[in-house]
């Protein structure tokens, strides 16, 4: 009788408990297969570097990567910039005491939420952000994506977008022009006053400001600062820490497009 791989079946197991699950963290993991936490970890390690397994920097929870073998997974691209980026978002975050999402350009001029650093008892704000797709408008992230489209790019994704904005959005679509002028402006894009994300808030109104994130002179995404609107202003934000968030979008687009 042939002798099976046993560290393979250590590897399956753990998949199959991460796709029952949908999200889990370590120390679950290692209960729901019944393995020690360091072969857990090492096993885990393996699966994100095939990008099989993928890790939220916000809580440390695993789920399926891009690369598992599943009609609806991330292309690779967005998976890419999950990996170049995750670290930067948590020292930004460390550094800033801000929260900060990633996220990354998919169609139709709109972005989707990858990462986050969000932690609700340290930012005050919901934390479940990831696969969320800000407003191409209302939303800093989204509108400093649509800001970085060229021209003529930008102008086919607002017309694809027309027929799916929501009530709020076509309400603000007049004023588009001058929301993107005031982006060049400054230098950053703001959520509009206001504004909530419907899933991903709840308890005190968030704010925001992010800026593109640039890989080879084309646009691959956005990364934020986010924080509880009660507990700090715009002006002081951007004062203290826009040349931080500044820094981690270059260092982001330059890492992509190296690894190009």
């Amino acid at each position: 009788m042939t002798k099976l791989n046993r560290s393979i079946e250590r590897g399956i197991s753990v998949l199959e408990a991460v796709h029952t699950c949908g999200r889990i963290p370590l120390g679950a993991l290692a209960t729901r297969t019944g393995l020690p936490k360091p072969t857990v970890l090492r096993i885990c390690k393996t699966l994100e570097q095939r990008r099989w397994l993928f890790r939220q920097s916000s809580d440390g929870c695993y789920q399926l990567g891009s690369a598992f073998p599943q009609e609806a997974g991330m292309p690779n691209r967005v998976d890419k910039l999950v990996a170049v980026g995750k670290g930067e978002i948590l020292k930004l975050s460390n550094d800033t005491g801000l929260a900060s999402d990633l996220a990354a350009g998919i169609s139709d001029g709109r972005v989707e939420i990858v990462d986050t650093s969000r932690v609700y008892k340290v930012h005050a704000i919901y934390p479940d952000a990831v696969g969320f797709r800000p407003s191409p408008i209302l939303s800093a992230l989204g509108s400093a994506y649509l800001f970085a489209m060229a021209g003529a790019q930008r102008v086919k994704a607002l017309q694809e977008l027309v027929g799916q904005l929501s009530r709020e959005e076509t309400k603000a679509l007049p004023q588009l022009e001058k929301i993107l002028s005031d982006i060049g402006a400054r230098g950053y894009a703001i959520r509009s006053p206001g504004h909530w994300g419907r899933a991903v808030d709840y308890g005190a109104l968030p704010a925001a400001i992010a800026v593109p994130i640039i890989a080879g002179g084309e646009p691959v995404g956005s990364v934020n600062l986010v924080w509880n609107a009660n507990n700090r202003c715009l002006e002081t934000v951007v004062k203290d820490h826009l040349a931080q968030l500044q820094a981690t979008a270059q260092t982001i687009g330059k890492t992509y497009t190296d690894q190009s």
